[in-house]
């Protein structure tokens, strides 16, 4: 229902994380477009960051949520019942991943993933060091928070962890910095609100080396590149590794809120003793969100999206061409083009806005728009988020000159 009034009860009532909120009302959201309740539309470039990898309100997730939701809700606490949703997810995604991944820990959000990772590391190898890259978004958590360098970010809320030591990613000098106090490495295998940094594959392995020779636990956070984003279920596939914890959410529940850390049955024992109940979560796996998150695999198992990622990224770079355009760097339909200013940028985004495109920047990178639209994007469509795309960067530059 929409009631005129809902724009200043959003700004009256809804807790603000900027300034200046896009404000968009959205009445329903259909493949790959938002509706307003206006009847507006807006091409959706972002898929809520990297969430809707199946675009809004895919037949079959609506379906399987509406089914769990009749049978049951809530239950217990996560890991005392058996619950078939979470039964058959866990399953499904042991399937798909290398070994030794096999025993998942389902969560509530990226986040909460990356909590339980930092747990588990600590927990299993008995130290407290924790190496993190520069640049790196892991979650908004005290914990997660930790891990960030970007001291303008995570000053106003010190004191945070101690025993972190940060990398910068694709560095081998850094490497040094892993030994045997480490407990865990924690990175993006594509480094996101950089600004879409992918990984050098020799450094990843040599990485990986180094984390195996000192005992140190790998943990490659996909929350944002996995689930098929990058042209691979996973992105680590295309680097010749393994991680020994992996974390995931976003895209996982095709727009239902889920997370989850996964690593081998042998290590994630080590959360049931010393102390029992070592990592616990009142909400993590909840049926209805494990049967949405499993209807989304299912398809993305089944249909063609994740096989014409590669061609669709090259299609995304073909049209992006403008002098203003100062980089494209992309992992896949994971992409950022970089302009002069966060001003311009903004005003990118802004006509887009005005003309039916919806994009965003990038936390670390605010220079960047960001790309990640739903993996089901067809070429005409992506064709036409490119015009409107440098539409409004010919329009920026001509808005700069002018003043």
């Amino acid at each position: 229902m929409h009631l005129p009034h809902h724009r200043q009860l959003f700004f009256r009532h809804v807790a603000q994380t900027s300034p200046s909120p896009l404000a968009l009302e959205i009445e329903r959201g259909e493949g790959m477009y938002l509706y307003g309740p206006d009847g507006r539309r807006w091409l959706d470039l972002i898929a809520g960051i990297s969430v809707s990898v199946l675009g809004h309100s895919h037949p079959e997730v609506v379906a399987a949520v509406q089914q769990q939701a009749a049978r049951y809700m809530h239950t217990l606490v996560y890991g005392e019942l058996v619950m078939a949703p979470q039964v058959e997810l866990a399953a499904l995604l042991a399937r798909h991943l290398p070994a030794p991944l096999d025993s998942v820990y389902f969560v509530n959000s990226g986040a909460e993933a990356t909590e339980g990772a930092m747990k588990l590391a600590k927990r299993y190898t008995g130290r407290t060091e924790i190496v993190a890259c520069r640049k790196a978004y892991h979650g908004s958590t005290q914990g997660a928070a930790s891990l960030m360098s970007a001291q303008w970010y995570i000053r106003p809320f010190r004191p945070l962890l101690p025993g972190i030591r940060h990398i910068d990613f694709n560095d081998m000098g850094g490497l040094e910095a892993i030994t045997t106090r480490t407990a865990a490495v924690i990175l993006e295998t594509v480094q996101a609100e950089a600004g879409v940094i992918p990984p050098d594959p020799s450094w990843l392995q040599a990485l990986r080396a180094r984390c195996a020779e000192t005992g140190t636990l790998l943990v490659l956070d996909e929350i944002q590149a996995g689930y098929g984003r990058t042209g691979t279920l996973w992105a680590f596939e295309q680097c010749g590794i393994v991680p020994d914890v992996l974390l995931l959410a976003k895209g996982m529940g095709g727009g239902m809120p889920i997370g989850a850390f996964i690593a081998s049955r042998d290590i994630m024992q080590c959360l049931t003793h010393d102390p029992v109940l070592g990592h616990i979560t009142t909400f993590g796996g909840h049926p209805v969100n494990c049967a949405a998150a499993l209807a989304t695999l299912q398809v993305l198992l089944r249909e063609p999206w994740i096989g014409q990622v590669k061609a669709k990224e090259a299609r995304f770079r073909k049209n992006l061409v403008h002098p203003a355009i100062r980089a494209v760097r992309s992992a896949g339909l994971l992409m950022a083009v970089e302009l002069d200013s966060f001003e311009q940028v903004q005003r990118v985004m802004r006509y887009g806005l005005d003309h039916g495109l919806l994009t965003d920047w990038f936390l670390f990178n605010d220079r960047c728009i960001r790309i990640a639209p739903p993996l089901i994007i067809s070429e005409a469509e992506i064709d036409e988020a490119c015009r409107v795309l440098l539409e409004g960067i010919a329009a920026s530059v001509d808005t700069r000159q002018a003043t």
